[in-house]
């Protein structure tokens, strides 16, 4: 059987990658494909406790009160539910021929632990989160969704919720930064940039041609 493709989405949050990922599966479903959209961090063990910190459930003794885990702990953890969600959920679904939709992969881990831990793109942490990370299968396309951050910011706003972790602005406007140079994080990977400023449907055109292309390329 001939292997499904893996396609990631990134970008800033409030860049509709989720509401992408959702929309790009149901154009895979209308023609009757194998599609599975997934997310990361996951429901896994691990993915669940990310996400109890990413939204405060879950925070750490400190010298002056309850903190979040450091950026190094989290990258740790970001890098064990990545591998625990290949090897459960991403590559038995490729085996079997089934196009796997990721929102989020390793680049968003690349992406926020510098940025949050205040390392450029050449720096000794940058090549730790990349070692981290070095078993985790490429994609064989990320497409990252452009949008200036204050664009993803009234996004968020209109969200229900408590903001989470890393939903600060300053970081965000630091993260809209780094995806714009995406290409030099993950050095010889297929990536694509979207304008995601764009109407919802405008966008989930140019998302669907692009991942057209890169299936008629393989038939």
């Amino acid at each position: 059987m001939i292997e499904g493709h893996f396609v990631v989405l990134e970008g800033i949050d409030g860049s509709g990658t989720s509401t992408q990922a959702e929309l790009l599966g149901r154009w895979f479903r209308s023609r009757g494909l194998p599609v599975l959209v997934t997310h990361e961090p996951t429901d896994g063990p691990i993915g669940s406790m990310i996400h109890q910190v990413l939204t405060h459930r879950l925070v750490l003794p400190g010298m002056t009160g309850s903190r979040a885990p450091s950026w190094k702990t989290m990258a740790l953890l970001f890098a064990a539910d990545r591998l625990d969600h290949l090897e459960t959920t991403i590559l038995p679904n490729l085996r079997d021929g089934v196009t796997v939709i990721s929102d989020r992969y390793d680049l968003s881990s690349i992406a926020y632990q510098c940025v949050s831990g205040g390392a450029d793109q050449d720096s000794e942490l940058v090549q730790w989160v990349h070692s981290i990370n070095s078993m985790a299968r490429r994609p064989d396309l990320t497409i990252v969704l452009d949008v200036a951050h204050h664009v993803a910011a009234r996004r968020r706003d209109e969200r229900a919720g408590t903001a989470e972790l890393y939903e600060e602005r300053t970081l965000q406007e630091a993260l809209q930064k780094a995806y714009e140079k995406a290409e030099s994080l993950v050095p010889g990977d297929k990536l694509v940039h979207v304008d995601g400023n764009r109407d919802i449907e405008i966008v989930r055109d140019d998302v669907i041609d692009t991942v057209d292309m890169l299936r008629h390329r393989y038939l």
